[in-house]
């Protein structure tokens, strides 16, 4: 019988060394510093990365944001405070983890594009928080120096930015900077003047013991990161959460708006009347993260006084059992996108328990000026509520889903009249991505916010276009009445992959990104009736290490018939021909699924472009390894039974079928196959390591491996530890390190 101290240690020493295909022996005393890889994977690391690219709604400005594929050594070492559940940098007062660009181009989308670099910005700049003006003739963005957070502002057509504040912006909450409707001033959280200075938790006594008070409730939360742990944690986070808005005009005016608040979530009313403001309260929390703290939520006049507080909502530390849990208290509050200030909110019609037998779990209310009193009911729906799409005052298109099932149902609505009964247009599953109906087509209302398209009864939709077939991305209209579609587009790409991107129903534009393995996403505007198709963009490959790689979308069977597919790449200059027995990786994450025909589904595209992203295992490809990317790995629990009921069953058949596949092809050595993965990918390879003997490596990267410290559920486990002790045992790898090979 081995102990708990020595699986412990066989864990802790079989972890270390499966995190990476290569073992460098070295001495505890010698001084090892940062090493390069080799240049083959250095050309494909150390590259200047296109643009990130935002389009204003008229289609004829594009902002081209650019960014180094990689953050420094030193801004990975800049100190970080993790406090209910955020990231800080204590400094700046912004998250820690934020990603920053640094440049800004303007792409006027005429007949022949035209890109014009911006003057005047700051010098190494760091910008995040990109925000168009309501006239969109302007971009409100951020930028982090070494000592705090600044607002400037671009003019679009003249291309030149310029600073607004100083660097005092407090964005630690988010929501950083909103536009008033006049688009000349914005409402800015700065750091506020009541707030005091930060403690040094490790180096300061405590004053008293940490203490935790059970009034009789279960608690049954799962397990949250970077949770307050004592009241120094509370008294940071506080600080840090603590702003001032202000309301600053394009010369740098500014004048107090709201004081002293730990101010979350700001929102104007589509007519810029009004200002909802969701804020942070204490009663703080041990046990979950700051969104279930108290908070308060009120609507304001644009000029800052108080019009009514809508929801005061109480720290919630205990829901019923269930992913499909909630609270019972208003939530889920919103501007109608198509009315000028009305606002809608949603109340569980279960109090939140997804046992309880109800023949409606939500229900949808519509409260008007002066925000008080009884709201006026909408719409009740079956499952639980995920959103609504607006479109003119008589329809609108409402979604709920049901994680259990896996049920997902859009609805039309009558918003005017509650009488009439909603009606389910689309009821499907929502992991079937052979019969995604897509997106709905929005354009711009008089308010300038995203409402559905409609004419004559008639909507469109963009959908990926995934079939058994190949992927043919298609944009189509439906006539609501009858539910008769009609094709507008469809893309008949095969050697290369047509993403649409937006429909101008207007002028009859479609705009698409156009990609294959070997061409970096472009984008392109086409006119349907002509078929005319002009460039809008012409970015050039920056991993030219892997323009001649070979890459194939393979299909096989699990031995349960259950279809499966994986994206296979050749080392580089591999000989087809010849036939060369190479090591194989094979990089997967496992996903839960209800049913084994929608688990059977292939969504990978072999034109889509070769991307080797942060912890890519395609960078082996120059290294002599062939690689099995997205391997699938459906786990499935059909009716009754749960996916994890038969995890690790599922796990190894659908290992051992991936690696006989490439076998079949004639190119791997089936003693030299290496599983990875991230996170539950990293949990995945641990228990493949401990009960197959299919594999000589493994690369387990940032995983969980003992499931009993997380009891109340993980990933897609609904059922608690005490409830399912057999599952949590048998899952874990922890429990079973003495058998990893």
């Amino acid at each position: 019988m081995i102990s708990i101290e020595m699986k412990k240690s066989i864990l802790t020493l079989v972890i270390t060394l499966i995190t990476s295909l290569i073992t460098l022996n070295q001495n505890a005393q010698e001084n090892v510093t940062y090493q390069k890889p080799s240049k083959e994977i250095l050309d494909l690391v150390d590259v200047e990365l296109a643009p990130r690219t935002f389009f204003d709604s008229k289609n004829k400005v594009m902002l081209l944001a650019y960014r180094d594929a990689y953050i420094s050594i030193n801004e990975l070492s800049i100190k970080e405070l993790r406090l209910a559940g955020l990231r800080i940098d204590p400094k700046t007062f912004i998250g820690s983890r934020t990603r920053y660009y640094n440049n800004v181009k303007v792409n006027f989308l005429q007949e022949n594009p035209k890109v014009v670099e911006v003057s005047g910005l700051p010098s190494n700049p760091r910008l995040a928080n990109f925000n168009w003006s309501p006239d969109e003739k302007k971009v409100a963005f951020t930028n982090t120096t070494n000592n705090g957070v600044e607002v400037w502002v671009l003019d679009v057509e003249r291309s030149e930015v310029k600073k607004i504040t100083n660097a005092n912006v407090n964005a630690n909450l988010g929501d950083v900077i909103n536009w008033f409707m006049d688009s000349e001033h914005l409402l800015v959280k700065l750091k506020s003047f009541n707030s005091k200075p930060l403690i040094d938790g490790e180096n300061e006594i405590p004053a008293g013991p940490t203490i935790s008070v059970n009034n009789g409730k279960k608690a049954q939360n799962r397990t949250y990161q970077d949770l307050l742990k004592n009241k120094i944690d509370e008294h940071n986070f506080e600080q840090l959460a603590l702003s001032d808005l202000y309301k600053v005009n394009l010369d740098g005016e500014m004048e107090l708006w709201l004081a002293n608040d730990m101010f979350r979530n700001i929102s104007f009313s589509p007519d810029g009347e009004f200002v909802m403001v969701k804020t942070i309260a204490r009663p703080f929390s041990y046990i979950v993260p700051y969104y279930r703290f108290a908070s308060k939520t009120a609507v304001y006049k644009k000029e800052g006084s108080l019009v009514e507080i809508i929801a005061d909502d109480p720290l919630v530390e205990d829901m019923p059992k269930g992913f499909m849990s909630t609270v019972s208290h208003k939530r889920s509050f919103q501007w109608r996108a198509d009315k000028p200030s009305s606002l809608v909110y949603v109340k569980a019609l279960d109090g939140g328990d997804p046992n309880k037998e109800v023949d409606f779990r939500d229900e949808v209310f519509e409260l008007n000026y002066p925000f008080k009193g009884d709201a006026k009911s909408m719409v009740k729906i079956i499952n639980r509520y995920s959103g609504i799409s607006w479109s003119t005052d008589e329809v609108a298109f409402l979604n709920d889903y049901w994680w259990n099932t896996r049920n997902e149902k859009t609805y039309m609505f009558n918003p005017s009249k509650k009488d009439d009964a909603p009606k389910i247009i689309f009821d499907r599953n929502y992991q079937d991505k052979y019969n995604d109906p897509g997106n709905w087509v929005m354009v711009k209302n008089e308010f300038g916010r995203n409402i559905v398209h409609q004419k004559d009864g008639i909507v469109s939709l963009i959908s990926d276009g995934f079939t058994k077939e190949g992927q043919f991305p298609t944009l189509y209209t439906m006539n609501l009445s009858s539910g008769e579609k009609e094709t507008l587009y469809k893309s008949k790409m095969v050697d290369k992959l047509e993403n649409l991107v937006r429909y101008i129903p207007k002028t009859g534009q479609l705009i698409t990104r156009i990609e294959s393995p070997n061409e970096y996403p472009n984008y392109y505007i086409k006119k349907l009736k002509s078929k005319k198709q002009s460039a809008l963009t012409s970015f050039e490959n920056p991993f030219k290490g892997l323009e001649d790689v070979h890459k194939e979308v393979i299909t096989y069977k699990r031995e349960d018939g259950i279809e499966l597919s994986g994206t296979l790449y050749l080392p580089l200059g591999y000989d087809q021909e010849k036939k060369e027995k190479v090591p194989l990786i094979m990089w997967a994450y496992p996903v839960e699924y209800k049913d084994k025909t929608t688990a059977g589904q292939n969504t990978q595209n072999a034109n889509q472009f070769t991307y080797p992203y942060y912890g890519s295992p395609i960078y082996w490809v120059t290294k002599g390894y062939a690689v099995l990317d997205d391997a699938a790995f459906p786990i499935i629990g059909e009716e009754d039974e749960e996916p994890n009921d038969s995890f690790r069953k599922q796990l190894v058949a659908n290992a051992e079928a991936g690696i006989n596949a490439v076998d079949e092809l004639g190119y791997i050595d089936k003693s030299r196959v290496a599983i990875g993965g991230h996170s539950y990918g990293a949990f995945m390879v641990a228990n493949l390591l401990s009960h197959s003997s299919l594999f000589a490596a493994g690369i387990a990267r940032s995983g969980a491996y003992n499931r009993t410290l997380t009891p109340f559920g993980f990933q897609s486990e609904e059922r608690s530890y005490w409830e399912a002790p057999e599952i949590y045992y048998n899952m874990s790898p922890f429990m079973h390190a003495d058998k990893m090979k």
